[in-house]
């Protein structure tokens, strides 16, 4: 378990202690609306105080989240968020630091800074709420639209094929990768719980539809006539190749659940970095350290 998600000290918090006083402002009936109560729950299971927690989100509807928190939060521009994450958690490595965004803000602009947090596993915990649209733009094609979806900016029908989050992610070494949807939120929940618990860079991809844009087949009603639970299917978190197979059924199948666990992770950033400290001996007051760079007289 990473030290970063332990309770430290005894009080009980509730997710309610994780809700702010601000009114989400999604379409009545957003998929969205569920994927923060069950981060409240999450939250609250791990117990940590919501001083001790940063949200960082991009733009998008999503990435409305870090204001309907009580934790800190930093809504930065689009596609940046994982940066920045970056960022927050060295800089104070007892934080817990969570990151939302949607398809668009993940895997469009922001998709070349996805491979580099994993490959860094740096411990965050990383939810993407993937409606396959741009909804907050009005509904134009976002990379995880299907190939012929007909919408404002491809009229005829797109041309591409979709992003596959799952696979892209297990491609780049994600040692948790995970998919729910709102239409099971105590999955959903318990999942998000063990993103944040897994000692590393964590990917949660949530199945959050578009109520104005969104296909008909991908609403909540359909979502949870359609999805297939990993653990029913009795696949083993544990092996990455069976990972990869399932994740190749992305835009076909609904399968929810881990699809890959680490059994044995390796070492964080955090922690290297912390190594790598402590090897360089005391270290310059911060408000010396420009000192460091100073030409040598």
């Amino acid at each position: 378990m990473s030290t970063a998600t332990l309770t430290p000290n005894a009080t009980v918090y509730q997710a309610k202690d994780y809700k702010s006083d601000l009114k989400p402002i999604w379409c009545p009936g957003c998929g969205d609306f569920g994927v923060v109560q069950a981060i409240y729950r999450a939250l609250s299971a791990v117990g940590r105080p919501p001083h001790d927690i940063a949200f960082v989100s991009g733009i998008g509807c999503s990435s409305r989240i870090p204001g309907y928190t009580t934790a800190y939060g930093f809504n930065s521009v689009h596609g940046r968020a994982l940066p920045i994450a970056q960022g927050i958690k060295l800089a104070n490595p007892d934080l817990l630091v969570l990151v939302a965004g949607g398809d668009g803000d993940g895997f469009s602009i922001g998709g070349g800074h996805v491979a580099h947090a994993i490959r860094r596993n740096i411990d965050l915990t990383y939810i993407i709420m993937d409606n396959q649209i741009y909804g907050l733009t009005k509904g134009q094609l976002s990379p995880t639209s299907p190939r012929g979806l007909r919408t404002v900016s491809s009229t005829m029908g797109s041309m591409e094929d979709p992003v596959n989050p799952l696979l892209y992610v297990l491609g780049y070494g994600c040692r948790f990768v995970a998919q729910g949807t709102p239409a099971d939120m105590g999955q959903l929940a318990a999942l998000i719980e063990e993103g944040i618990r897994f000692p590393g860079f964590a990917f949660i991809n949530v199945q959050s539809p578009c109520i104005t844009y969104g296909e008909e087949d991908s609403q909540l009603k359909a979502l949870k006539q359609r999805m297939k639970t990993l653990e029913s299917m009795g696949h083993d978190p544990a092996d990455r190749i069976k990972a990869m197979g399932l994740a190749q059924h992305y835009g076909i199948d609904i399968f929810t659940g881990v699809f890959y666990r680490d059994p044995a992770p390796s070492p964080t950033y955090g922690q290297y970095v912390a190594e790598r400290r402590a090897a360089l001996g005391p270290m310059p007051a911060r408000e010396r350290i420009l000192d460091v760079f100073q030409p040598a007289h």
